[in-house]
């Protein structure tokens, strides 16, 4: 490894003994070797730790942290975006793993075209056993030169949020608010990149996405479920999701480094969404009203 590496493979974790190995073993067999592995453990209570120790104690690549407490998956993230010193930041997961040239063909292309912020590849989706492979289509490759093209487009195709697991910019991640902190807060973070950046799509299937009963994309209309994946300890519920998840979308146009014209289409059509799902958010206040009279 060099003094100076380009780029920190960012592994976020928590209770991830079942899957963990063979995640880290996919990211140590990368063909572009010469990478910081950020592991940041969410006060993990089972063999976790066990497990980042090993590894780490075999490759002087892995940097290994812990929180003293859960903060919840996205603080956990954004920790790790917080730590990172290199041009390029490649998230990954405990549960998923990649083919060993995702890194290298990513940076091939990164380091061509400075006004990428994101290079993802193909996706393909098995199950908790790594069984039954189905091919997924992003469809993601944003490719436009008008942000608010990339950002309108991105809103309307989304379907799957997993392209931060591609290869990052890191200048152009921390001009974003990173990862905030609601359900599927990383739906508005991807349109929030595409304001910043494009995306470029690879066109191999070089990411395995593992769905299983402990993944947080599993049982997705399932508020429990998914709360116990995005909140942090202290925290036992979430209201206002839909409200949260507008907010986002308006804060992040107006802090866009784009002309003022832009923006004001931008909210325009965001507002007519808002009024569009208007139903959906009155459902939200008539819940938490009844959350603190119970």
């Amino acid at each position: 490894m060099s003094d100076k590496p380009l780029v920190t493979i960012g592994l976020p974790v928590y209770n991830s003994e079942t899957y963990l190995s063979q995640s880290i073993e996919s990211l140590l067999a990368q063909t572009y070797s010469d990478y910081v592995l950020i592991i940041s453990d969410n006060a993990s209570t089972d063999g976790t730790a066990d497990i980042c120790h090993s590894f780490a104690k075999q490759d002087s690549r892995i940097r290994y942290y812990r929180n003293d407490e859960n903060i919840g998956n996205p603080r956990n993230f954004n920790r790790i975006a917080e730590l990172t010193e290199t041009r390029y930041l490649k998230w990954s997961t405990s549960d998923d793993y990649c083919d060993p040239t995702f890194v290298e063909k990513a940076l091939s292309v990164m380091e061509q075209d400075p006004s990428i912020i994101l290079c993802y590849p193909k996706t393909t989706l098995i199950d908790g056993d790594g069984d039954n492979p189905r091919p997924y289509e992003d469809n993601l490759h944003l490719m436009q030169d008008d942000p608010s093209e990339r950002f309108r487009e991105y809103s309307l195709r989304s379907g799957l949020a997993h392209q931060h697991l591609g290869l990052i910019r890191v200048s152009l991640l921390k001009q974003t608010h990173l990862l905030r902190t609601h359900v599927a807060s990383d739906y508005n973070f991807h349109a929030e990149m595409a304001l910043h950046g494009k995306f470029y799509e690879l066109p191999e299937r070089l990411f395995y996405r593992r769905f299983h009963p402990t993944s947080g994309s599993w049982k997705r209309g399932d508020s429990n479920h998914q709360a116990k994946y995005y909140l942090a300890t202290k925290q036992k519920r979430q209201s206002f999701k839909n409200w949260r998840a507008h907010h986002a979308d308006f804060a992040s146009v107006l802090s866009a480094p784009i002309p003022v014209s832009k923006k004001l289409n931008l909210l325009g059509w965001l507002s007519k969404r808002f009024v569009r799902q208007s139903r959906r958010l009155l459902l939200e206040v008539v819940d938490f009203g009844r959350s603190i009279n119970a």
